[in-house]
């Protein structure tokens, strides 16, 4: 035990500290307080401080004496009560043990009397921390682009709710590709700092745009040990029907990033002229000498559009001025009619292909890829100009819609006899072909190139069409 004593307190009060035996008869007795700290205690429960009081030398207790108690808050000193010593001049004080640590200061005093000067002592109130628990909860899912509420709940062990700064962390699911195999990972960052109210409790608005995983940590405080939560997991949902598609079915060759999220309400379609960072990305691939249209005859369309797992995507293609107008109400009224797309990613992106004498069609198609503009060779008789150099065809789901070349049919042969309700067409009844109709877009080579569609301009009669000596011409 810990024993503390105040032995010149008088000086502090402005009194005399002549001892007992004086040659000052008239002098007061020096007062002698000592005081034991009481063990660790937990916040909010009794600490029991025991003191005695004595003077002389030997000490003598002092009885029957009255001794106040006061306690530190906010700086001030504030009563606690009075205890009177018993006959050994001992007492004991109680009080409850506060969560501030500069709030458990006792201050024990004797004031003193005609023959007995008085006397003071401080007693420290030591803090047993409490184990805490933090929580991170919620409604387990969101459906993309609305707001959910993370909850964090801080409670000590006892029950009682913790205030103080909580650090919120989330991490979002992340696709990498290592030796050759495709790995999940979580990497965590702060999303926030919240602050527990006097419930123990604080809230977080979020809008994920992914799968996330949350957890939080709870900082060490006077009163109870730090904690870490564990992983709530938030699952993002779709907010439209994800494809079904038959089990026994292809899957592409190639897989493409997934695309950005969707850009403002509905398809949000805008119509541009190619941007510089476009157009140096298309010389060399999708344009090159000798091409029949040019820069200036050409547009960028970016447009939201349905992808197979439900979810809102901005898809970019190029096409020929004169039709970009009917191509985007085409692209629009396919999103109303939430008929979804695999990807739709401008072909330059695929590079160039010697074959084709223009951009890589076959690594567009082995993605499922929906395109538009490129100055290249028929697939399977690239020395004839493929349409799609004008800038007025168009390509939709390339996976599930094959093309019959001299080849064979591309990029594969089983869906070339099955067909899908919302994805794979096969008759001109087809939901997909009506609406490209309807826009003035030609299911041309009907089941010879089920994929491609041509844009009539305004005022012509027709499509334009490649005589390359085949029924099929892509």
């Amino acid at each position: 035990m810990r024993r503390v004593v105040v032995g010149l307190i008088a000086v502090v009060l402005g009194m005399s500290s002549a001892p007992a035996w004086s040659a000052d008869p008239a002098a007061p007795a020096v007062s002698v307080l000592t005081a034991t700290a009481p063990p660790p205690t937990y916040a909010g429960q009794p600490a029991s401080i025991g003191f005695t009081l004595t003077t002389g030398d030997p000490a003598t207790p002092l009885a029957g004496q009255p001794v106040t108690v006061e306690r530190q808050r906010a700086g001030a000193w504030q009563p606690v009560g009075t205890v009177t010593t018993d006959a050994a001049g001992a007492g004991r004080a109680t009080v409850a043990a506060s969560r501030t640590p500069a709030d458990n200061t006792v201050r024990l005093s004797f004031a003193g009397d005609e023959t007995h000067a008085a006397a003071q002592v401080l007693v420290v109130i030591p803090l047993r921390r409490r184990t805490s628990r933090v929580t991170v909860t919620g409604p387990g899912r969101v459906v993309d682009e609305q707001s959910t509420r993370v909850r964090v709940a801080w409670r000590a062990d006892s029950g009682e709710a913790v205030s103080g700064r909580v650090t919120l962390q989330v991490a979002e699911r992340q696709v990498v590709t290592r030796k050759g195999k495709r790995v999940v990972q979580w990497r965590w960052r702060t999303a926030a700092v919240l602050l527990t109210d006097a419930q123990g409790v604080a809230t977080y608005t979020s809008t994920p745009r992914a799968d996330t995983r949350w957890r939080a940590i709870a900082p060490t405080l006077p009163w109870v040990t730090g904690a870490s939560s564990g992983v709530y997991a938030l699952d993002n949902r779709p907010p439209g029907p994800p494809v079904r598609l038959p089990g026994r079915a292809p899957t592409p060759k190639r897989r493409l990033p997934v695309q950005p999220h969707a850009v403002g309400a509905g398809p949000h379609a805008v119509v541009t002229s190619v941007p510089d960072d476009v157009w140096r990305s298309m010389v060399g691939r999708t344009w090159h000498s000798g091409c029949p249209v040019g820069r200036t005859a050409l547009r960028l369309i970016r447009v939201n559009y349905w992808d197979y797992t439900g979810y809102r995507r901005r898809g970019e293609i190029v096409v020929a001025a004169s039709v970009a107008a009917q191509v985007a109400a085409a692209f629009s009224d396919l999103y109303s009619h939430r008929l979804p797309l695999r990807s739709m990613v401008r072909e330059d992106r695929f590079g160039w292909s010697g074959r084709l004498h223009g951009a890589d069609d076959y690594k567009s198609m082995q993605a499922g890829n929906t395109s538009g503009f490129n100055c290249r060779g028929v697939v399977g008789n690239p020395r004839t100009l493929s349409p799609h150099s004008y800038g007025t065809a168009i390509d939709l789901n390339t996976w599930e819609n094959p093309y019959r070349s001299r080849q064979g049919t591309v990029p594969n042969r089983w869906w070339q006899r099955h067909s899908h309700p919302r994805v794979a067409w096969r008759s001109s009844a087809h939901v997909v072909v009506r609406i490209m109709a309807s826009h003035g877009l030609h299911w041309t080579y009907g089941l010879g190139d089920t994929q491609h569609f041509d844009a009539v301009p305004p005022g012509a009669s027709r499509p334009i069409v490649v005589a390359c000596g085949l029924r099929v011409c892509e």
